[in-house]
This record gives structure tokens, sequence and C-alpha cells, in this order.
């Protein structure tokens, strides 16, 4: 399949494939409308397109679960590949592997074009109020309405060299005042620290609406100095389009739906949060200062579509998302260092807490115990390893993707005395359990699950799965094809 170069044409496919269902009566931006995509996420269902929002400009719709899982039995990754540019029967860890690649491509610059789509209709100054978008409160006890949720924010240091585009939530203040959470560990953080090194405000933009492929690439951790719109380019094998700012030098997405624009104060630090988190919890109470974002421009296609992520508890993009692209880093830099691995997963119910890395039965080596370790050292070195408290190492009989059979592996092949403490190690401070000494300092003790079986029981005498897949291939043939014979 090729990529799919705009979130209106990504829509368009979701269409024709039966991952949108349209609401055309109106729905109100307080909870109900998250509501509904927190259930679409859960059951799971086709995608919400919001058509009519209350108290919103006429126009504007909103797409919720841009990137949940489909209701589609037989492929319910079909969102995540479509948004890959691959096709919609990808197995997850396929989709993995094939995501894996990305550090590898050869970087292509975008495009720079005098004109685009996002610059259709343009607001400035008093003329921008951004409380008429339907900018949704998503969860109870939010402190505020979330107007980025699955947009990417565009930033880049003062010498120009690095660009860096990611996901990171933006709550709405006033009608052109945003607050934009910050965190130092972060690119947007470290990039944000180098204009305040120098004095001057940090200039932004936000997307809302991109490429589908643009937001996958949003939630890769990538290194430091890396420009996510030359690795877009090399994923794709041609160059993005996009197109300057109106108010500063910063370049777009020229098919983004809608584009604000503004600078981050260096002194104005203003209350975020708290926000329902990938974790699944809200903590109520739970708000910090962080900088006002100043909002100078804003562009938008005629009609624009808003995408919403109502996160919370499994699965939504943070998942999905974020999820595989973290895997699949991990995967690229487990495979860079040597190690007999065979695939990595994040099963989506452990909210991005669990990494399950399986190792090639062929290639395993005598000690286990100590291969399990430094597959664990591996993975917590890396950017994407700093997200993920506790890894599980399992054989490969086991499929990563399904969680069955990781729960039946950490269950009865894992001794208790064969975990591994990590102490002191790079953490994201959103992982749930962390106490407030930890989120402050960013590190705490991670875990190394190991569960792969002595090399004995690949012998004759070794213990055999009592299970379907046990049975020999053309017998399990037969039964599958006689299935409806026998009354299924």
């Amino acid at each position: 399949m090729k990529p799919i170069k705009s979130f209106r044409e990504y829509v368009q496919i979701l269409k024709e494939y039966n991952e949108v269902v349209a609401i055309n009566q109106e729905v109100d931006w307080n909870l109900e409308m998250s509501a509904i995509i927190r259930r679409a996420y859960e059951l799971p269902a086709p995608a919400p397109l919001f058509k009519s929002i209350k108290d919103s400009t006429l126009g504007f719709e909103v797409l919720g679960a841009p990137v949940g899982m489909s209701p589609n039995k037989e492929h319910p990754f079909i969102r995540v590949a479509l948004s890959l540019g691959l096709p919609i029967n990808t197995p997850a860890p396929e989709l993995v592997e094939a995501w894996s690649h990305l550090p590898d491509v050869t970087p292509i610059s975008p495009r720079l074009v005098t004109d685009g789509e996002c610059k259709e209709n343009k607001l400035f100054d008093d003329e921008i109020d951004l409380t008429k978008l339907p900018t949704p409160y998503i969860h109870v006890g939010d402190g505020g309405r979330y107007i980025n949720t699955y947009g990417i924010l565009i930033v880049r240091t003062p010498d120009g060299s690095w660009v860096n585009w990611s996901i990171s939530r933006v709550m709405l203040e006033g009608p052109r005042t945003m607050a934009g959470v910050v965190i130092a560990s972060q690119h947007l953080g470290k990039i944000y620290k180098e204009w305040k090194a120098i004095g001057k405000e940090m200039p932004f933009a936000l997307c809302l609406g991109v490429d589908p492929g643009i937001a996958m690439i949003a939630g890769y951790p990538l290194p430091d100095n890396v420009n996510e719109g030359e690795m877009i380019g090399g994923w794709y094998g041609e160059p993005i389009d996009v197109v300057k700012c109106e108010t500063s030098d910063l370049e777009v997405p020229a098919t983004s739906e809608i584009v604000i624009e503004g600078t981050a104060s260096l002194e104005e630090m203003i209350p975020e949060g708290p926000m329902g988190e990938y974790a699944g919890y809200t903590w109520v109470g739970h708000e910090k200062p962080v900088p006002r974002f100043h909002v100078t421009a804003m562009t938008h296609r005629n009609n624009p579509i808003m995408p919403v992520c109502a996160a919370g508890i499994p699965p939504e993009e943070n998942h999905t998302n974020w999820g595989v692209a973290i895997a699949a880093s991990i995967q690229n830099e487990l495979r860079k260092k040597g190690l007999p691995i065979k695939e990595c997963f994040i099963p989506l119910e452990s909210a991005v807490h669990w990494l399950v890395v399986t190792v090639d039965r062929r290639q395993q080596r005598d000690d286990n115990e100590e291969l399990a370790h430094e597959i664990g050292k591996t993975v917590f070195a890396t950017r994407g390893g700093s997200y993920v408290p506790k890894v599980i190492v399992v054989d490969d009989d086991i499929d990563p993707s399904d969680i069955n059979q990781v729960v039946w592996a950490l269950a009865t092949r894992h001794h208790p005395d064969k975990r591994k403490a990590m102490k002191d190690q790079n953490v994201l401070p959103l992982v749930a359990y962390l106490d407030a000494k930890e989120k402050r300092g960013g590190q705490t003790t991670k875990i190394v699950y190991n569960c792969l079986l002595p090399l004995k029981k690949w012998t004759d005498k070794s213990p055999l799965e009592a299970s379907f897949r046990g049975y020999p291939e053309e017998l399990r043939n037969h039964i599958i094809e006689n299935w409806e014979k026998y009354g299924y």
C-alpha cells in the first residue's frame, strides 16, 4: 500500500473500511463526546466522527479514536496498519518488525511549497477564539479542556539544526492561551531549555490533523537531534510538503487540518492538569505549573477535522501508536546489539508498562539468566526503554501480542528467584506507581522477568504443550476446515 498523505484522506479510507461512524446529532464537548470515544475504544467499535459539537464553530468536526483498535476481528490493527501505509492484514508483531526499521531509512528533507490546504482560512490576534473549537473536556477530574491529544507540536532549536515533531498534551486556558506540558527529559523540554538559555520565547506550531504516518512518527522515540520530518520522508520514499507559518519561520505539514502558531513563555507559568493518562488513572488534585503558550495565528482547512484521543485504560492511541513505536525502536536496538531476540511487543493491556521480548530458541545461550539480564540492561539503556518499567523475556514459542500466552508464560515459567531488579533507571514521570521522589528525580527500580526455560526443555524428555497447537498439524488443519460441520 502507498502511504496516506493527509488526515482528510485517512478519514475517507477509514470510511471505506467501515471504521468510521458519522454522528450527526449534536453532542456536548463537556464529557459526552469523550465518553462516546471511550466506549468506542472499549467495545471496540468504529471511530466516531462528530459532525455537530455544542457551542463550537459550525463546520468543525472531530474524529475520536483515530488509531483505536478495530471491531474487525480478522484485522484488529487495521488503523495502525493504514497509518503506517502497510497492508490491513499485517499482524501485530509484523507491524513492530516493519516499524523497527524506521531508524535505518535514508532521511529525505521536507519540500517547502508556497501554499497548502492548511492555508485556506487565516485568523490573527483578536480573530482567534480557541474556546470555539470543539475542544473536549475528556475525563471527570481533568484540570481543563485538552485541545491537543493527538496533534503534533513542532519546535526547533535556536540555531535551526534540530526540528522536533512530537505529541504532547496541551490544555486550553483562554481564547488565545494554552498550557503546554514541557518535561525537561523530553525533546520538547530540551529545546525549550535552549531558548531559555538565550532569553527568547520559543516559537511553536501545533498541528491538529496531520498525515497518519506523521502522527505515528511523532510517537517514535528517536534519538536527540534527529528530525522527524526527514525520517518520515525516508519512510515514505519521498519528501512531505511543508509550508511556512504566518508568524514564525517554522514549517508545518501543508495538509494539516488546523495549525495554531505562537510562542511559549519563559516567565509565565500556569497550572496544568490533571488529565486522565495512558496508565488508566486521573490523579485528582495533581496539577503542576507549565509554560503559558501565547497564540498569534491560526490557519485551517475548510471544514477541518480535529483528532481526539481520550486517554485511559487500554487500548487507545498511547498504546497503539506509542506502544508499537517503543517496541519497534527497542527491537531495532536489541538486534544491533547482536542479541538473539526474535520479536518485541508491548501488550496493549499493560498500558505500556510491560515489554515482552522473545528469544530465538535456535540461538539460545547456555546461561539463560545472564541472557535475560543482558536483554533487560540493553532495553533500559535505550530511549524507548526509559518508558518501560518491566521486561518479560520468553522463548519464541510465545506470541508476544497474545496476552493469554504472555500471562501463561509469566505464571508457569518464571521462577521468583530469577527476576532481576535494576535500581536507579531513567523513567517517564507518568508511570502509574511512582512515588513523589521518583517522579521528581525521573529514576526508579526496574525489573526483568526471566521466563526462559532451561535448554534441557528441548530434549526428548521435555514436556509437551497441552494445547490445540500441540496436536499434529494435519489434524489441526482438518479440524479447522470442518469446524462449521461440527456445528460451530
